[in-house]
């Protein structure tokens, strides 16, 4: 029992004890004020536990107390000589659970105390006569007290030794976990280090143009780092040490994600996606948009692996509460799905089914464990749903604050018109596959509030064309090869023709048939919608302007050469304007004798590491009364990197292998409000 079980019990105990003692004493003709007394000192026991206003240590006392004053009390009376040792054991197997040893040294005392007072006078009644019978009671009481006595100090000795060991024990985890962390840490820097600079001078491959053997190496570099980062995930969560990096995103910036990452998957092959974002979900919310962006991948990455055939739905909405809205994430895919028992094993981590299951070779099966370690930690929760040969469904639920509450897609309120949505059912092998495109456009068009009408065949398009105001007709490649001559006339009468289509489809010159880049969602869709024929960027990525830092005068530190090479490439395509030191004590030197408006800080390098490198080049910035940004720039990224790296001073943190998407998102944050560099938040 806990310590709140143990004086809970404790209390009970003792008023069961004083309500026998005031019936005994009144049946007894006792003294006639002690039931008072005892009442009284019932009702302080039970105020002294609800009250909790004295140390837990001094209410033990009390209680204690009085119960060696009860025990004393029923005791001394002549014809509770008998009973002496029963109310002695009873008191002593109840207080020992208190593991404190000199309580039962008084109880004994006690005991041979109370005998020694009916020894010497007993008060009132027969004396007592010391035939055979009464004094071998007597022994025999004596001998069971003493036993017990020492069980319950054997009992009391043996719970403090195995308390004692379990505190030497959690202290060993905690040091183990400490040294864990440590390794991770060290392992983290190591691994990425080396990924970082395949990564990197791959991609200077690729700007050369040196074939595609570069960009074969980019994608195993790629992996490898994906890979090194579920091995941290996979061990965090185990742990439970998972730690949150909460901040603003866009919400659209999770299906942008998933597109991209789908059209580089060489795995997906001729499978489908079919993304169905709502567009009530708010524009903006906070939360740990890096861990939103794995369980994405995850969840991705699994369906790609488990489908042979069909595709891929993907849906993404929002349900308001009380603290903002649920963040709910649909995964469905027509793979090849999941027995009872591989759904109960899925939460047990390192689940990966027969390799008769996987399409390919890839995966070290730590991905769903991955998003059940993070939703719980994000306070979500996640809902499997499979059948053997039938696909698999994951929903996963994740609260999350919102920011602004507009939609995130939202038509023009000039728009008037009808939509058809042409496809031709029978093109489907795989019926779902045609289910998940209708739902996508029903939600689509229920979200905007659009009238939207479908049409199988080119006879219904042209009927639909006569009754309604049709203003864009939306189709697959299939249903615009098969009438592609229609459709080219159709798009010169001022009908908005889009064409969801592969790399490989083309249009004649002059036409004004739209391409989508597949996999289509929502977004081009809105585009063409509001923009028509001027719609741009019909690839689905609204963030594709990349940022530009002109002149911005950065240091970057590094004790790996190579390290620098690959910063020094990157940033210099934002236009920044690069110097390089190798040390903590050359990047002193450099600042000191030069302006700069950024340090990227490297970690662990000898000598003097990035972190004591950083205090020093902040407190010299104060001295010279100059300002600046330090920016740690580092391979270890375990969990909570960044909180650490932020509190001892750092003004951002970027993990290495570097990342495009998150060097830009910290550039801004920590440029904000200046077009120099100088200031920034604290982030």
């Amino acid at each position: 029992m806990n310590r709140i079980n143990n004086e809970k019990f404790i209390i009970l105990v003792a008023t069961i004890a004083s309500v026998g003692l005031i019936i005994e004493n009144v049946l007894m003709g006792w003294e006639f004020w002690v039931p008072a007394v005892v009442l009284a000192g019932v009702v302080s026991l039970w105020m002294l536990n609800l009250s909790e206003k004295i140390d837990y240590d001094i209410r033990k006392i009390f209680y204690f107390s009085y119960a060696v004053l009860l025990a004393f009390y029923h005791g001394i009376h002549a014809s509770s000589f008998f009973d002496v040792a029963l109310v002695t054991i009873l008191v002593m197997t109840t207080y020992s659970i208190l593991n404190t040893e000199y309580m039962m040294n008084i109880l004994l005392l006690e005991f041979f105390v109370i005998w020694s007072i009916h020894f010497i006078n007993l008060p009132g009644g027969d004396p007592l006569v010391y035939d055979k019978f009464n004094v071998s009671r007597m022994l025999l009481h004596t001998a069971i007290v003493l036993l017990v006595y020492f069980i319950c100090v054997r009992t009391i000795n043996d719970r403090i030794e195995d308390e004692e060991e379990r505190r030497i024990k959690e202290s060993r985890i905690e040091a183990n976990d400490a040294s864990m962390e440590d390794f991770l840490s060290n392992v983290s820097h190591e691994l990425r280090t080396p990924v970082n600079v395949v990564n990197g001078m791959s991609d200077l491959l690729i700007k050369k143009g040196v074939g595609f053997e570069a960009d074969s190496i980019k994608k195993a570099g790629v992996r490898l780092a994906y890979q090194i980062e579920d091995i941290q995930d996979y061990t965090e969560c185990k742990r439970q040490k998972v730690f949150l990096e909460e901040e603003n995103y866009m919400s659209t910036s999770l299906i942008n994600d998933v597109v991209t990452s789908f059209r580089t998957n060489d795995s997906a092959g001729d499978l489908e996606l079919v993304v169905d974002l709502d567009p009530g979900v708010p524009a903006m919310m906070h939360g740990d948009i890096k861990k939103l962006h794995k369980i994405f991948r995850h969840l991705l990455e699994n369906a790609v692996k488990f489908t042979r055939r069909g595709g891929i739905y993907v849906r993404m909405y929002a349900e308001n509460t009380d603290y903002g809205v649920n963040l709910c994430i649909e995964m469905t895919d027509t793979g090849i799905g999941m027995d009872r028992n591989a759904l109960n094993s899925v939460t047990e981590g390192m689940y990966q089914e027969n390799k008769k299951r996987n399409r390919s070779s890839g995966g070290i099966g730590l991905g769903l464990f991955i998003v059940y370690g993070f939703a719980h930690r994000m306070g979500g929760f996640v809902k499997i749903e499979s059948a053997k040969g039938n696909g698999t469904t994951v929903r996963v639920t994740l609260p999350q604050k919102v920011v602004d509450a507009k939609p995130c897609l939202a038509l023009d309120n000039t728009f008037d018109g009808a939509v058809l949505f042409h496809v031709r059912p029978d093109k489907y092998k795989i019926p779902k596959l045609r289910d998940f495109y209708r739902s996508m456009a029903a939600n689509l068009a229920r979200g905007i509030h659009v009238p939207l009408y479908s049409a199988e065949t080119v006879y219904e398009v042209e009927r639909l064309k006569e009754k309604l105001h049709v203003t864009h007709i939306f189709m697959g490649e299939e249903e615009y090869e098969e009438n592609k001559g229609y459709f080219e006339v159709t798009a010169k009468e001022d009908i908005v023709i889009a064409v969801s289509a592969g790399p490989d489809v083309t249009t004649p010159d002059g036409s004004r048939v739209m391409l989508m880049a597949k996999p289509l969602y929502a977004y081009p869709i809105i585009n063409i919608l509001n923009n028509g024929h001027d719609a741009t960027d019909l690839s689905g990525n609204e963030s594709a302007e990349r940022p530009v830092f002109k002149g911005i005068r950065a240091l970057i530190v590094d004790d790996e050469p190579m390290n620098l090479v690959v910063a020094t490439s990157l940033f210099r395509d934002y236009e920044m304007v690069i110097d390089t030191a190798g040390s903590g004590r050359e990047a002193l030197s450099k600042f000191r004798e030069n302006e700069y408006d950024l340090v990227f800080m490297d970690h662990m390098m000898p000598e003097m590491d990035g972190v004591e490198a950083m205090k020093k080049i902040k407190a010299a910035a104060i001295d010279l009364k100059k300002n600046i940004i330090v920016v740690a720039l580092t391979a270890n990224a375990v969990s909570g990197a960044r909180e650490m790296f932020i509190k001892e001073g750092f003004d951002g943190f970027i993990a290495k292998p570097i990342s495009r998407a998150d060097f830009e998102r910290v550039m801004l944050r920590v440029l904000s409000g200046t077009a120099t560099g100088k200031g920034g938040d604290n982030r």
